[in-house]
């Protein structure tokens, strides 16, 4: 570990929900749950009103529904995520260069590497640091607030910024982390769930000075040689993992998961179809190619299959990568039908290899441009709640809620009071959607948990 407390971990508080919080002043200080609103949608992220009831981060909407009946539920808007990421993650860069960015909403910082904004690394200068950052943060966000976390490795970093959320602030002084560690739980370790926590309790292992006390090899047997091996080091403060600033994603994917099971063949090789166009799409956008083509298959009974086929040259063209991942859904059984079904690509490289097996789709393949393909779940199609939109007369605001050939609208922005609400015919020529003018273009590796 590092002789100083020079690595944050700043993680923004509830950051989809607080988002929409911000820019819907009707919903401050009220329950939010933001993910997909279906019957099958999942639970993204939940403000801290929410959570209150039980709400939480991959709760299925229908058990969150039934456990807050009254919160907002609201579709996801990345395009207004990434662009808040983008002005928080540009602070960070102007105080070091080395900056490792996790998700939109959380990233490492290496305080070591910023020679210009301290004078030192001792306790009260980073903390001073630190407390500067979340104040810039929120201002420059427009409210939103993060927790931050600084401690001597990257592992003790983020277990702090978790110790008084939201809006908290940890600093972990060289010397006192296994102190810090040894009265808690062993789920306050990052990648300790469920599974992992009843595995351990089989050894009598509940708190963390238990797991220290456990030697590697019986760890090993128990969770497996990676995650043994890392619990053991993790319960014990080691950790000399670098901060790795331009972490470049590893792989691009594109998945969906559908209201309804799906049966017919030829409807899932067009939905690969389509998917693999939006995966070439973003990797042409990057300048991005890769090697190993990938499908992703939840069948009717939750069983997830993954097959991938890797190629010795990258590539980046829609057409390729469509014919791979239909002949690699040639070879699963699904006619109990698919609830779920993605194409990713991955061993990405920054070149391509032109012409591999040209543009022609192969003989015999089934053709697919004549199958009318379904939307996926929490696709924004028509009038999805939460949406921004605006009005000819009425100006700007965002979607209530829809259904039955009628739209409503609350009229209100970040920057007005709490607005008005509207309902108009759902084809009113008036009414529009709305999008940012500085709205960023779609990231590589969106991912991650949203605080």
């Amino acid at each position: 570990m590092r002789p100083h407390a020079s690595v944050l971990h700043l993680d923004l508080d509830a950051f989809y929900a607080a988002v929409e919080q911000r820019d819907k002043p009707s919903l401050r200080g009220k329950p939010v749950v933001v993910g997909g609103t279906g019957g099958r949608g999942v639970v993204a992220t939940a403000s801290y009103e929410a959570r209150r009831y039980g709400v939480r981060s991959a709760m299925s909407t229908r058990e969150a529904r039934a456990r807050c009946p009254h919160a907002a539920y609201l579709g996801t808007r990345f395009d207004e995520y990434r662009r808040t990421s983008g002005i928080v993650m540009d602070i960070l860069r102007s105080v070091s260069p080395q900056i490792e960015p996790l998700s939109l909403d959380e990233a490492f910082v290496d305080l070591a590497a910023a020679t210009d904004a301290l004078p030192d690394l001792e306790p009260g200068t980073v903390r001073a640091v630190a407390e500067e950052l979340r104040t810039r943060v929120h201002e420059a966000t427009g409210g939103i607030t993060a927790s931050v976390g600084v401690a001597s490795s990257k592992f003790l970093a983020k277990v702090a910024s978790e110790l008084d959320k939201p809006d908290g602030l940890v600093v972990v002084e060289p010397g006192t982390e296994r102190d810090l560690l040894r009265p808690r739980h062993v789920s306050v370790i990052p990648g300790v769930g469920p599974a992992t926590v009843e595995r351990l309790r089989r050894l009598g292992v509940h708190t963390v000075a238990e797991l220290e006390a456990q030697g590697v090899a019986e760890l090993v047997r128990e969770l497996g040689q990676a995650h043994g091996a890392a619990l053991h080091r993790f319960a014990r403060a080691e950790d000399d993992r670098p901060v790795e600033a331009g972490r470049e994603a590893k792989s691009v994917s594109v998945e969906d998961t559908y209201e309804t099971d799906l049966v017919d063949r030829r409807l899932l090789e067009g939905l690969l179809t389509r998917q693999a166009g939006g995966v070439a799409e973003r990797l042409r956008a990057h300048g991005l190619s890769g090697r190993t083509v990938s499908i992703k298959v939840r069948m009717h009974d939750f069983t997830t299959v993954s097959r991938s086929s890797t190629l010795g040259s990258p590539v980046d063209d829609a057409a390729t990568i469509g014919r791979l991942a239909r002949g690699l859904l040639a070879d699963l059984d699904t006619s109990g039908g698919v609830r779920l079904l993605g194409v990713g690509v991955s061993g990405l490289a920054d070149w391509v290899q032109e012409d591999l097996f040209g543009e022609a789709d192969a003989p015999g393949t089934t053709p697919v441009d004549d199958v009318v393909l379904p939307p996926p779940r929490g696709a924004p199609v028509g009038w999805p709640a939460g949406a921004d939109v605006v009005h000819d007369e009425h100006g700007r605001g965002w979607v209530w809620g829809s259904g039955r050939s009628v739209v409503t609208v609350r009229f209100e922005t970040a920057d007005t009071p709490p607005g008005p609400v509207r309902s108009f015919p759902d084809d009113d020529p008036r009414l529009h959607r709305w999008h940012h003018p500085d709205e960023p273009g779609t990231a590589p590796d969106d991912v991650g948990d949203a605080g």
